[in-house]
């Protein structure tokens, strides 16, 4: 099914301009929406491990000081933001989407894969989606896309700190499978520590083999 189109109740800038971080949801909340998601992932830049999203849905006005854009957080403030986010929500979810997956379709392909999976997985489900940037996730519920989303939108930010922390533990895991990568520091990114362990043994079952600088041409 085609997924819908963005909500054209949302005017496109006036949230950038409020500063106000629950400015969406609480449109949607004016039009009649009670359970709205905020959805991002982490992983798409990586050489290696999987594209992991989350799903959030918070009550009306959400007390959650310091939560942002996992990017502008400290590790030690998303771990701790991470068990905020999971008491204080009304729900949460995580989907994973795996490098076969990833070097099979695409990496765009698998983050929308790990969307849906996270939303599918929301009790109660949710009547809207907020998600962040451009590409709409494909599952037949209305929804709205917003550029830098983790930035202007605090269920975005809750998503994202969700995602992040989710994935660096499960990088953290493989870094015990394979330590020569540095997968507990680097995350899978392609640090320069990280490309030199490649040149020098090659690619592990975790390495996205379609990336360009996996492959060994």
């Amino acid at each position: 099914m085609r997924p819908p189109e963005n909500l054209s109740l949302f005017p496109e800038s006036a949230g950038r301009l409020t500063g106000d971080t629950f400015f969406y949801e609480g449109l949607a909340r004016r039009a009649g929406y009670h359970f709205i998601a905020g959805v991002d992932e982490a992983g798409r830049g990586p050489l290696a491990g999987p594209v992991v999203a989350g799903a959030v849905i918070l009550p009306p006005n959400p007390e959650l000081p310091g939560i942002r854009d996992s990017k502008m957080m400290t590790a030690r403030a998303r771990d701790e933001a991470f068990d905020v986010i999971r008491g204080k929500a009304l729900a949460t979810a995580v989907g994973v989407v795996s490098r076969e997956y990833i070097d099979e379709f695409n990496i765009l392909k698998a983050s929308l894969e790990a969307m849906a999976r996270a939303v599918k997985t929301l009790e109660p489900r949710p009547e809207t989606l907020l998600v962040d940037g451009i590409y709409p996730v494909p599952l037949p519920i209305t929804q709205k896309c917003l550029k830098k989303g983790d930035q202007i939108s605090v269920s975005i930010s809750a998503a994202s700190v969700l995602a992040k922390v989710y994935r660096d533990r499960i990088m953290r895991s493989y870094h015990r499978m394979y330590p020569v990568y540095g997968f507990d520091k680097n995350k899978g990114y392609g640090t320069r520590q990280h490309l030199e362990a490649l040149k020098r043994h090659g690619p592990c079952p975790i390495h996205r083999l379609t990336f360009k600088r996996v492959r060994q041409d």
